[in-house]
C-alpha cells in the first residue's frame, strides 16, 4: 500500500457509494475525531451508524442537535475534498469546505455566523486574539502565496496548519476546515496522510501552542508522523486481506 493506491482506492469506493471498505473506516474515523477534539458529543458507535445508515444509535446520554448536522457536514466535506483534489489548494475551496461542514448547522444559522465564508466578528483561542475579520482575507492571501512558493513537504503542511489556525479565517469550524487540509495536502502530494486523533489532543493543542510561542515546527512534524504511522497499520487491513 503507497499514497496514491490509498487515494485510488477511496475514490474508487467513494463512487461506486461502498462503505465497507478504506473510505468508509476514513470517513468515520476522521469525522468522529475531528468533531470530537471540537466537544462533539456523538460517540464512535454513533458516528459508523450516522454514516452506515444515517440514524443515531440509542444510547443512555444525550447528544446535541448541532453535533449530528456537523457530522454530516463533515461527511460532506470529506467528499468534496475528494471530488477536487486535483486542483491546488486555494480560498475557494477552503471556503467550500467550511460550506459543506456548517450549511446545515442551523445553531450557526440562528448566531448569525457566516456559513463559507470568512467570520465576520473578533474570535478568540483561549487567551490567545486571532486575526481580525477585516485582516483575514489578506491575511489568507499571504498564506496560500506562502504556502505555493514552497516545496510541499510535511514540514510545509504542518507550518500551514499552525499558520492557519492562528489567523483562524472563520467564526468556527477552523479546526475542521484546518485537519481535512492536512489530510488533503498530504493524499495530494504523495505524503502519507495523518488523522489527528481526539485521545492526542493534548499533545496537539500543545505543539499549536509551541509554534504560536516560538514559531518551533518541529513538535508538531513529530506529532503528524505519529499520527500518519497509526493510520497507515490501521489502513493496511484493507489492503492485505484481498482475494484477487
Amino acid at each position: 500500500m503507497d499514497t496514491k493506491g490509498l487515494l485510488n482506492k477511496l475514490i474508487e469506493e467513494k463512487n461506486q457509494m461502498y462503505r465497507k471498505g478504506v473510505y468508509g473506516y476514513t470517513q468515520r474515523v476522521l469525522a468522529y475525531n475531528s468533531n470530537k477534539i471540537e466537544g462533539s458529543t456523538l460517540t464512535e458507535e454513533q458516528t459508523a451508524s450516522l454514516f452506515d445508515e444515517g440514524v443515531i444509535t440509542p444510547s443512555d446520554d444525550y447528544y446535541r442537535a448541532k453535533d449530528v448536522e456537523e457530522m454530516n457536514g463533515h461527511f460532506l466535506m470529506f467528499n468534496y475534498m475528494l471530488s477536487t483534489i486535483d486542483e491546488p489548494l486555494n480560498q475557494d475551496i477552503i471556503k467550500q469546505f467550511h460550506y459543506e461542514l456548517k450549511s446545515g448547522v442551523f445553531e450557526d444559522r440562528a448566531n448569525g455566523y457566516a456559513i463559507g465564508d470568512y467570520k465576520k466578528r473578533a474570535n478568540m483561542v483561549g487567551t490567545y486574539k486571532t486575526c481580525l475579520p477585516s485582516d483575514v482575507p489578506s491575511e489568507m492571501d499571504k498564506l496560500i502565496q506562502w504556502y505555493q512558493d514552497r516545496e510541499t513537504t510535511l514540514n510545509t503542511i504542518a507550518e500551514f496548519h499552525m499558520k492557519y489556525e492562528i489567523i483562524h479565517p472563520f467564526q468556527d469550524g477552523n479546526g475542521r476546515t484546518g485537519r481535512i487540509i492536512i489530510y488533503r495536502e498530504c493524499l495530494k502530494n504523495n505524503i502519507f496522510p495523518a488523522i489527528i486523533q481526539d485521545k492526542n489532543r493534548r499533545k496537539y493543542i500543545e505543539a499549536l501552542n509551541s509554534y504560536r510561542i516560538s514559531n518551533d515546527v518541529n513538535e508538531m512534524v513529530d506529532f503528524l508522523k505519529e499520527e500518519q504511522n497509526e493510520y497507515f497499520h490501521e489502513c493496511e487491513y484493507f489492503f492485505n486481506n484481498n482475494i484477487d
